[in-house]
């Protein structure tokens, strides 16, 4: 059974991608943002490439508004066998002078709401064998020129966030094997076009990286690999 892949923080690019990609596979989609209007109109744009997909605003950084929308993806469309995770928080730009609340907000999106995504699916995930599937950032490295960079772009905050989505991942992996439920990482070092950080320089193709996360899903066995 393919049943119902819920793509978390869709919008163009890499989650558009994957939801094509994921359709054409016949699994039912489940758009995740917090724009309804935005959704409705991706839901359309899907139909017209006969995919058959629906539309959920959620709060990500909720953890109560993402077990919700678990729960009505459920009602609506059947068991959930597939996760795309895409979301991320952009607060926190400049560690020295914005304000430390800002994180919240970060980890919110980052880590709070994948734990509560995977927590709400799991019993599906489980009994289907399915999978997490989540977007990494470049920015995540431990590395003094990825620290110069994030520095530069004022995205400190972005890149803790994603450092700790990274670990989250690989935590999940670890721990979910053993039940059968695949949890993998596509870490993207560089811009992808078509989406707010293609500056006319983007070097990615988004349906390269959407047909990174389907091999992953078929494999089954390596936690994060790198594009870029």
């Amino acid at each position: 059974m393919k049943g119902t892949i819920i793509v978390c923080g869709h919008g163009p690019g890499i989650s558009d991608a994957v939801a094509r990609r994921f359709g054409r596979e016949g699994y039912k989609v489940a758009l995740v943002a917090r724009t309804a209007e935005r959704l409705q109109a991706s839901v359309k744009s899907l139909a017209d490439a006969k995919v058959e997909a629906k539309a959920f605003p959620c709060d990500l950084a909720d953890p109560a508004s993402v077990r919700r929308m678990v729960g009505e993806v459920k009602a609506s469309m059947g068991p959930v066998t597939a996760i795309h995770y895409n979301a991320y928080g952009g607060g926190g730009g400049d560690l020295v002078t914005a304000k430390p609340e800002e994180l919240a907000a970060v980890f919110g999106v980052s880590v709070q709401g994948l734990v509560a995504a995977v927590q709400a699916a799991l019993p599906d995930l489980e009994a289907n064998k399915g999978a997490v599937l989540v977007t990494g950032g470049g920015l995540s490295a431990y590395d003094p020129a990825v620290d110069a960079i994030a520095t530069n772009w004022g995205a400190m905050g972005l890149a803790i966030g994603k450092a700790a989505q990274h670990k989250t991942t690989g935590l999940l992996h670890a721990k979910l094997a053993p039940k059968g439920v695949y949890v993998g990482e596509v870490v993207v070092l560089a811009a992808v076009k078509g989406t707010p950080f293609d500056q006319g320089n983007a070097t990615l193709e988004a349906g390269t990286i959407a047909d990174k996360f389907w091999e992953l899903h078929q494999g089954r066995s390596v936690a994060t690999v790198s594009l870029g």
